[in-house]
């Protein structure tokens, strides 16, 4: 991995620890090796590198394509560890991508929703994450972010530190496919995954992921 790679998550921890209230929870449940998918909903545009930071694996994660217009901003998110998406979407070199890394053993940050959410609560999701998972048979892990849709510009920070919390959930497998993927064996993956999120998360986070759609689900 390149130098910024690790510069940047040391220069992360850093800025959150002096800038905001920064806890990990559920670390007991961090397999000691990947690669894993890690999957997470997505609140604020520091949320990969803070994911990156409270994941002791090596990890790669997606990030807008929009970043890789400027040469600048190109050269720091992409030796950070990430690859370009298009915005709200997954599309099929994104797919790709991250069945390259997972191959070489570099664990894969995916945001399901696409995109960041507005209102802080959980969108529908997309089926990408529920598709790399069900091609590479690695192990699924749920993760939760809270408090970074409160952050302020560094300088406000000083005065109102958001409370961040990164929360680790348990590993699971993905079910293995017979035969050709359907569309509604992604779409009972996807929310089995957007669901495993949204019981990581505080009640008004959860969005459409809430008590009705975890009723619904149980019902099928």
């Amino acid at each position: 991995m390149h130098w910024v790679y690790y510069f940047g998550r040391v220069l992360i921890r850093i800025i959150v620890f002096f800038f905001a209230g920064w806890k990990v929870k559920g670390r007991e449940n961090l397999p000691a090796q990947g690669p894993v998918l890690v999957v997470s909903n997505h609140l604020h545009i520091a949320d990969p590198p803070i994911v990156a930071a409270s994941i002791k694996l090596r990890t790669v994660f997606m990030a807008k394509e929009d970043l890789w217009h400027k040469r600048w901003t190109r050269f720091w998110v992409e030796n950070f560890g990430a690859f370009p998406v298009e915005r709200g979407s997954f599309n099929r070199e994104a797919i790709r991508l991250s069945k390259e890394w997972l191959n070489k053993g570099v664990s894969v940050i995916i945001f399901p929703e696409g995109e960041r959410s507005k209102t802080g609560k959980l969108k529908t999701a997309y089926s990408g994450a529920a598709l790399i998972a069900m091609h590479t048979g690695v192990p699924i892990l749920p993760v939760s972010i809270s408090g970074t849709d409160k952050l302020k510009p560094l300088w406000r920070c000083l005065f109102h530190r958001a409370r961040i919390t990164v929360t680790i959930g348990q590993p699971f497998n993905p079910p293995s496919p017979d035969g050709k993927l359907t569309k509604e064996q992604r779409a009972l993956l996807t929310d089995d995954i957007m669901l495993k999120i949204a019981g990581l998360l505080p009640p008004e986070y959860r969005g459409v992921y809430g008590k009705e759609k975890t009723a619904h689900r149980e019902s099928r």
